[in-house]
């Protein structure tokens, strides 16, 4: 089944916010079901690039701008070789949902509960924001 996420780029402009296909192998009927599957094509997905060790091309000049807004350019080269937990990365997305850390937007409703379900129907968007904490001295 296929979705698609909102996703904004780090360093990109306000402009850069895309929609991005996303396949899911089954169909989630609650938003538990949907961080689950989500996690799962996320963590898949960067297992098999540090698996095949995917070939590094060379940075565009448009790369490096928008990297040096957020304050690092990277090539994005995992140098420890190490593969991502896949029941690590599940435990940590729905305590970071159930602390309010992220929020999921179905169309344009918030989804606010793990048991809540949600009727997907291929190519629906949805949108993943994570909230930071701004962190500072009181000194």
């Amino acid at each position: 089944m296929n979705i698609k996420i909102t996703m904004k780029q780090l360093g990109k402009k306000r402009d850069k916010i895309s929609e991005v296909d996303f396949k899911l192998e089954c169909r989630p009927t609650t938003v538990e079901e949907l961080i689950k599957e989500a996690v799962h094509t996320c963590v898949t997905a960067y297992n098999e690039r540090v698996r095949n060790k995917e070939s590094v091309s060379p940075l565009t000049g448009e790369q490096i701008e928008d990297m040096s807004e957020i304050g690092k350019i990277a090539f994005g080269i995992n140098y420890g070789g190490k593969e991502a937990d896949e029941v690590t990365a599940v435990t940590v997305a729905l305590q970071a949902f159930e602390d309010g850390l992220v929020r999921i937007f179905h169309k344009e409703e918030e989804l606010s509960e793990l048991s809540q379900a949600i009727e997907v129907q291929e190519n629906d968007l949805f949108t993943f924001l994570r909230l930071t904490m701004l962190a500072g001295s009181l000194f």
